[in-house]
């Protein structure tokens, strides 16, 4: 088994980062080489601004290459939580930047020629318990009704074809939810970022910053820069650099496996349906087919803010055992991979956009960024240049987590909370 990510060990690394020191002023730094970070150095090196990228480590190792794999569409909250908390025309709107950011994706993958697996799969959102059902339910027709006419509700034998599982009740469809190959996007979309004229330092990263004028010079080990703007797109791996940043991200440990490649057979007992699949436990599980017919099966196994090989293991072993449940047929197939990653979490799970600290920002996605964060970055960049506004997080407040300034060490207590609630819930 190996202790790295499917997405990141399956693709070859990006081979375009700038050598030699880190030196020069641009029009703007970017901070970051994720989906968000690279979909704005793209788009501001496509509108003739010159950019540089600093990344702590190598594109795409945090959350973009890390994930699950699915590009969901929609809020992952409750549609009718959203509606009752901002109305009904802000719940649309938020709804419908997820819908946009997917589309985004589909964009710049044919625009670029990235060989990446994308494809239109659809999401089910899985009902664990026949409780859950019934809210399910209740969100499905206000969605259907008001937002979203691409969705459907099965019922238990519907989910025949599309699950190998008797572990769920029904499901809500998501028909314009997609899933690729993370790695072979991310490397893709910095590649583009490089040939469209942007300048990416790896191992580069920010250890302090000062404020020069009307912009910001960037302290790194590897030398130095200066940029007029700065766009901060770090999430979990926010360095305290940016302290007002840490005090209100949460990073939490969400991890997965995959298995072996599986046989014709197998597939058709596990996921005949091949679509992004999401149970409605808190501390629930995702899954998917990889483009080499792997299954790679997430979770938020324990509530840590580490990711390291002794972590990854143990959780790894919690989620083989929760595979097992919902797969019995699985219990004795080979992982071959098992790895973590950060997640950033806000305290209302929701993202946040815009302007704070001397910087812009885009983060907080709360695991549910793979589909939007390329989106925001584009957003961003054309914010920065005073092209337009469609930031659809702007009014949204953002208050410092009490009690936090970055490490939060209250984690185990907010674990407990949700055990306890999927149990009685």
């Amino acid at each position: 088994m190996k202790f790295v990510s499917y997405w990141q060990d399956s693709v070859p690394p990006f081979a375009g980062a700038a050598s030699g020191p880190v030196q020069g002023h641009y029009d703007v730094a970017v901070i970051g080489a994720g989906f968000t970070g690279l979909g704005a150095a793209r788009k501001l090196a496509m509108e003739g601004r010159s950019v540089a990228v600093l990344e702590a480590r190598t594109v795409g190792f945090g959350a973009s290459g890390r994930n699950g794999g699915h590009l969901n569409n929609g809020i992952a909250h409750s549609y009718l939580a959203a509606r009752t908390e901002f109305g009904a025309e802000k719940a649309r709107a938020l709804y419908r930047a997820f819908d946009d950011g997917i589309d985004t994706i589909e964009r710049i993958v044919r625009e670029e020629g990235i060989e990446c697996d994308f494809r239109r799969s659809g999401k089910l959102k899985l009902a664990s318990k026949l409780q859950h059902m019934e809210g399910i339910a209740r969100n499905f027709q206000a969605i259907h009704a008001e937002v979203d006419p691409e969705t459907e509700l099965l019922t238990r034998d519907d989910l025949r074809a599309e699950v190998g599982s008797d572990a769920f009740h029904g499901a809500m469809l998501q028909k314009k939810s997609a899933m690729m190959h993370m790695g072979r996007f991310v490397t893709g979309l910095a590649e583009a970022a490089a040939r469209r004229g942007a300048t990416i330092y790896q191992n580069a990263p920010v250890t302090a910053r000062r404020e020069m004028g009307r912009g910001w010079q960037l302290d790194t080990p590897r030398g130095s820069i200066t940029a007029d703007k700065v766009l901060l797109a770090t999430g979990a791996y926010t360095t305290p650099a940016f302290g007002w940043f840490r005090r209100r991200i949460v990073p939490v440990g969400s991890f997965l496996l995959a298995t072996r490649p599986l046989t014709p057979s197998e597939i058709a007992a596990t996921l005949p349906g091949n679509r992004t699949c999401v149970t409605s436990l808190n501390i629930g599980n995702y899954f998917r087919l990889a483009p080499d017919n792997r299954l790679i099966f997430g979770g938020r196994a324990r509530f840590s803010a580490r990711s390291d090989q002794q972590s990854d293991a143990q959780s790894g072993a919690i989620l083989r055992q929760a595979m097992a449940g919902i797969f019995p047929h699985l219990a004795d197939v080979a992982v071959d991979y098992c790895w973590g990653g950060m997640v950033d979490m806000t305290q209302d799970r929701y993202p946040r956009a815009g302007f704070a600290d001397g910087v812009h920002f885009a983060m907080g996605y709360s695991g549910h960024g793979a589909q939007i964060a390329s989106h925001m970055g584009e957003i961003m960049a054309d914010l920065m240049i005073g092209k337009t506004d469609r930031n659809p997080f702007s009014d949204l407040p953002w208050n410092a987590v009490p009690l936090h300034t970055g490490k939060p060490w209250f984690l185990p207590l907010v674990g407990l909370y949700y055990k306890t609630l999927d149990k009685v819930k």
